[in-house]
């Protein structure tokens, strides 16, 4: 959530660079806060006012007591009477008036980083980096949903017999090697200083809240009505919320922590083509990284996290580009994003598999995730996330990209993780 002395200060800058997230009605959300804003500020001092007037003259009480003048003392006390119900009403206009700003502020995006390109749609991203060579197959390549069916590796079809479409059964090797890259991953957060957690998988609304995933992507999300829970989206969300209410000290920057968790989405409106197979799940597996930094260093740190997922990228021989997101292809809490795509040689397009942001100071805004600085004054830590990785098109990509006539090599580095060189 954006903060509102920021937005009082930085208007025309607030409303610009939300033009680049194309967010219509910036203007209308920003003008109707501002003035609610200086509504409750002019209630505040009425109410400041009311309250100074009333201690002035309670003092006085226990004077024109002491001299004998009871009469002008149970006046006066009179008076404080109708001072404290004024108080009371204004407290009450205050209340109201917070709670229309705050549900304003909730609908309006974060601001874009003024590096984030223009641009309405994902044709319009920045390619900053390619690398690998896209591998030639031979003729009867397939794609991996065909390849799964030869080699017995995942039953879609038993998917939709126990849960529905977008939950697929993983069997033998395949099932190994969703644990392989499970462990590899987590492997090598740890050894770059991530400290693994091992979260919950459902959160309540305040958590949903506090990383922005409501009130804006509530559909998207599965909801447990009984317990008023929902299904986490990604490791992200209940990760950033140990942060929630918290002041983290200084010294402890950055805050690292990894984490594996199976992630639930309802994909709503998603259909054709690029669904098929492994391409859009509503359960998947994903190893996620998350930090919580200096505002100083957020920036220099995205760039560290972006790196970090590009050489697990290299290490599972994967052809990948990184894109930098355009505003319109942002999600509703990014400051910016890059994209990592790995290329899917049978199926000749690009596949996201991470996607890794810097959030500025809105989700800890929304967390009261704060820092005190060197000269004691309580400032908002910044938050960052990314997918390290995410397994589904990890995985197409790995058996479409490998398979040869007689087989699907297994990249040498999941070779120690899986027992096996081969799928044949």
């Amino acid at each position: 959530m954006l903060q509102l002395n920021y937005i009082r200060d930085n208007k025309d800058e607030v409303l610009k660079r939300l033009a680049i997230k194309n967010f219509k009605d910036a203007e209308a959300i920003i003008n109707s806060v501002l003035e609610k804003d200086v509504e409750r500020r002019n209630i505040q001092k009425s109410a400041d006012d009311v309250k100074a007037e009333a201690n002035q003259i309670a003092k006085q009480i226990g004077e024109l007591m002491k001299v004998g003048k009871k009469d002008e003392a149970e006046k006066a006390k009179s008076k404080t009477g109708e001072l404290k119900l004024k108080e009371k009403q204004f407290d009450e206009e205050l209340k109201k008036i917070e709670a229309e700003i705050h549900q304003a502020l909730v609908q309006v995006p974060n601001t874009p980083s003024l590096k984030v390109p223009a641009g309405k749609t994902p044709e319009d991203n920045e390619v900053v980096f390619e690398h690998g060579v896209k591998p030639t197959l031979h003729a009867k390549a397939q794609p991996h949903w065909e390849l799964t069916t030869k080699y017995n590796l995942i039953d879609f079809e038993l998917g939709v017999k126990i849960a529905g479409a977008g939950f697929p059964v993983y069997k033998g090797k395949c099932a190994r090697l969703q644990r392989a890259l499970i462990n590899f991953f987590l492997d090598r957060a740890t050894a770059k200083g991530y400290l693994e957690i091992q979260p919950p998988i459902v959160v309540n609304e305040d958590s949903g809240y506090g990383t922005g995933q409501l009130p804006d992507k509530e559909g998207q999300m599965y909801h447990m009505g009984i317990d008023n829970l929902y299904l986490i989206p990604t490791a992200e969300v209940p990760v950033t919320n140990i942060y929630r209410d918290v002041i983290v000290k200084e010294s402890d920057f950055p805050i690292k922590n990894c984490a594996y968790t199976p992630c639930f989405r309802r994909e709503a409106g998603s259909y054709g083509k690029d669904v098929r197979g492994l391409n859009r799940l509503h359960q998947f597996d994903k190893v996620e990284i998350v930090q919580i930094v200096h505002p100083d260093k957020s920036y220099e740190i995205l760039e560290e996290m972006r790196e970090y997922v590009a050489e697990l990228l290299k290490e599972l021989e994967l052809p990948f580009r990184t894109l930098k997101l355009c505003g319109g292809d942002m999600s509703f809490a990014s400051a910016l994003t890059y994209d990592l795509e790995v290329w899917s040689a049978a199926q000749t397009r690009w596949l996201e598999v991470s996607s890794v942001s810097n959030f500025e100071a809105f989700q800890t805004n929304r967390l009261k995730c704060r820092f005190k600085d060197a000269n004691g004054k309580t400032q908002l830590a910044h938050s960052l996330n990314g997918s390290a990785l995410a397994l589904p098109r990890i995985v197409a990509a790995l058996l479409e990209n490998n398979q040869t006539e007689t087989g699907i090599k297994i990249p040498k580095v999941l070779v120690p993780y899986c027992g096996f060189e081969e799928i044949n």
